[in-house]
């Protein structure tokens, strides 16, 4: 077996991405443009059963957008996971809005319907759940719960290109959704966001806000922001997309492959009816979580990750005296392993047997 270092994740970056930039360079129309229209509309198409899409910069841009086009801000709260990235609550914050924060499933490590229930106040504006880790969130039981109580429901879909819930994609549930194209994604244009929605308000909301405001140029209707997408980033998107159904198959593979052969660790579930398109492939590991991933690393030059050591709560930037008891095992249990398109047989098998060594399967 080799021993070169396998990397957490692995950016796919070649010919045709670079082609795509070097024509956009050629034509010198570099800013927003024909390609991010383009980008935009194949992105509908392939991905959310042509469901309007608005390029941005960066996902967390895409959030913050599309709480503000959605209405949020000032008085509001949302309920959030704090199992998740900052920007997540980070976007809600920047809103003026507060971010609430619910616990999540413990098989699924996405937002927990109870737990949302159980925090509703009169000043709940909305239910924001993040399809963690490629599988998607209860958006069944959590739509249920928004339109009891008169709310609005939105997707962090950052890490779930593709996902389905029994053959409905991600990104096609709430008023709003975020697709992240950050270069360890799924699919990645360098950097940006895709947003997502059903409602033409929402979408010519979108439009104004990462254009300064402007439909028209000097026109300004609202305050706004430079939020846009280049041509260059889109040029990349572009290509990337032909290549998102073969790259999620590779996921799965891998993944299948990780959990038929790992013994001693509690690999991930994926519930009835749902695609998981692994982004990461997360583990549990009650004993010793930490000093499993540095022997990964130093022992047997493995990389991994850990994905979030530290909740939303307790992070300094908010700081909650939060009862989150699954939210708290997971941050201290949780692992992910490679499970990118780049791994050879050779690679995936290092590293069943190093995880099942470190573990102590069959000891």
């Amino acid at each position: 077996m080799s021993n070169e270092f396998i990397p957490a994740a692995r950016p796919i970056i070649g010919e045709d991405e670079r082609r795509a930039v070097d024509a956009v360079l050629q034509s010198g129309q570099l800013a927003q443009g024909t390609e991010v229209a383009a980008f935009e509309e194949e992105f509908s198409k392939v991905l959310l059963d042509e469901r309007a899409a608005v390029a941005v910069n960066s996902g967390t841009t895409g959030l913050h957008l599309g709480l503000l086009a959605a209405g949020i801000g000032p008085g509001d709260e949302v309920i959030v996971p704090s199992f998740t990235f900052a920007a997540t609550a980070n976007s809600v914050a920047l809103t003026g809005a507060t971010p609430v924060f619910a616990d999540i499933e413990p098989d699924y490590f996405c937002l927990s319907a109870e737990s949302v229930k159980s925090v509703i106040t009169e000043r709940t504006a909305a239910i924001m759940p993040v399809h963690l880790y490629g599988h998607p969130a209860n958006m069944d039981q959590l739509q249920q719960i928004a339109d009891d109580r008169g709310l609005q429901l939105f997707e962090d879909a950052a890490q779930a290109h593709g996902a389905s819930i029994n053959g409905r994609r991600v990104g096609t549930f709430g008023a709003f959704a975020m697709f992240s194209l950050y270069p360890t994604k799924n699919m990645t244009s360098g950097e940006g966001g895709m947003v997502s929605t059903g409602s033409p308000e929402i979408e010519r909301q979108l439009r104004l806000l990462r254009n300064q405001g402007m439909e028209k140029q000097y026109e300004n209707e609202i305050v706004g922001f430079n939020a846009r997408m280049t041509n260059l980033h889109a040029a990349i998107g572009r290509v990337q997309l032909t290549k998102i159904w073969r790259w999620t198959k590779q996921r799965q593979d891998n993944a299948a492959f990780l959990s038929k052969n790992l013994t001693n660790a509690v690999v991930p579930k994926v519930a009835d009816g749902v695609e998981h398109v692994y982004h990461q492939y997360t583990v549990r590991i009650t004993d010793d979580r930490d000093g499993v991933a540095a022997a990964l690393r130093d022992e047997f030059q493995i990389g991994s990750g850990v994905y979030y050591p530290i909740p939303n709560h307790r992070l300094p930037s908010f700081s909650r005296a939060e009862d989150l008891p699954v939210t708290e095992a997971a941050s201290k249990e949780v692992i992910s392993l490679p499970v990118h398109p780049s791994l050879s047989q050779d690679d995936l098998e290092r590293i069943v047997t190093a995880m099942n060594k470190l573990t102590g399967a069959g000891a």
